[in-house]
């Protein structure tokens, strides 16, 4: 298990090649080489996970493949495509060349099955704030500025409440020690009610422990919460959700899931949430998040891509 001195001896180690920006300053830092005056753009890994799923695609490859046939400059990765190698440098040092030859720059690791932040079990919860480290570890070491965690837990509110600030508060601490933030994204149930989440943040009131906002998860009674298909009984309404969370953001997700003939989203308002998205002064990165099934995922990534593009010349 990767202890609090063994990360900051590894990070000290790893300092002098990558020097990351604050926090803040990631997350303010303006687009200034885009005459065009479009948003930077990202490309999630779960956009191609199906591929990645049947080895169609390597997903070490990953940086590459964004550049080369997506014309992208950065990537989101997700964890369970690395969990055999969580736990080594040497790995994640490689993984960092990859993405330097590629000319690729990766922003965060999104990251799953490691336990419950919010288990109201002592024990239990200082296992799953420990399983993340090495995530972190892994971010520090490929210049990451953040991980995404999942704010899970069980309880009733209050329970959840406490539960969550402790964890969550404890993981943005060890964070901190190498300037690595922790998101919440929008993942259903309580985590997709954004005022209940933001209530969390500012109560562990740490500048490391933040948001990643998603378009499309906002469904109240369903875990990870889907929207897709429109049959969530129980939303969290996106566009309260997303101007919510952007105070915290670090982050942007553009889930789409399918498109109509004039190759706009069908269940996701994209000008409205694009337009809070601007109006919130956020300037980080949004990352494409296909999840789709009438598109191939290349398709997929692109429609997204272009609708992205073709709205944000039109807002205000």
């Amino acid at each position: 298990m990767i202890t609090r001195r063994s990360f900051l001896k590894n990070a000290s180690l790893c300092g002098a090649a990558m020097t990351l920006p604050s926090v803040m300053a990631y997350a303010a830092r303006p687009n200034t080489n885009n005459p065009m005056s479009l948003p930077k753009i990202s490309l999630a890994q779960w956009s191609l996970h199906r591929s990645f799923e049947k080895g169609l695609l390597n997903p070490q490859d990953f940086a590459s493949i964004t550049k080369k046939d997506y014309g992208m400059e950065a990537v989101e990765y997700v964890s369970g495509f690395y969990s055999d190698y969580g736990n080594s440098e040497k790995f994640w040092s490689k993984m960092n060349a990859r993405s330097a030859e590629a000319g690729v720059t990766n922003l965060l690791i999104m990251v799953d099955g490691e336990g419950l932040l919010g288990d109201p079990n002592d024990a239990e919860r200082k296992k799953a704030v420990e399983n993340h480290y090495k995530w972190i570890h892994a971010a520090k070491i490929m210049g990451c500025h953040s991980i995404r965690v999942n704010a899970f837990g069980k309880g009733d509110r209050e329970t959840l409440k406490a539960s969550l600030t402790d964890g969550l508060g404890r993981l943005s601490e060890y964070g901190a020690q190498g300037e690595v933030s922790v998101l919440i994204e929008n993942h259903g149930l309580h985590t997709s009610d954004a005022a209940f989440i933001a209530d969390i943040i500012k109560t562990v009131d740490n500048p490391y422990l933040g948001t990643l906002p998603d378009f499309g998860n906002w469904c109240l009674n369903a875990e990870w919460g889907s929207t897709q298909n429109n049959k969530c009984t129980e939303v969290y309404d996106p566009n309260k959700g997303v101007t919510e969370f952007l105070p915290f953001a670090k982050g942007v997700s553009a889930k789409s899931y399918n498109f109509d003939e004039q190759g706009n989203e069908t269940l996701l308002d994209y000008p409205k949430l694009l337009q809070t998205v601007k109006d919130a002064g956020y300037e980080g990165h949004i990352g494409i998040e296909y999840e789709g099934s009438e598109l191939s995922e290349p398709e997929g990534i692109r429609a997204t891509q272009a609708l992205i593009e073709k709205v944000w010349k039109t807002l205000d």
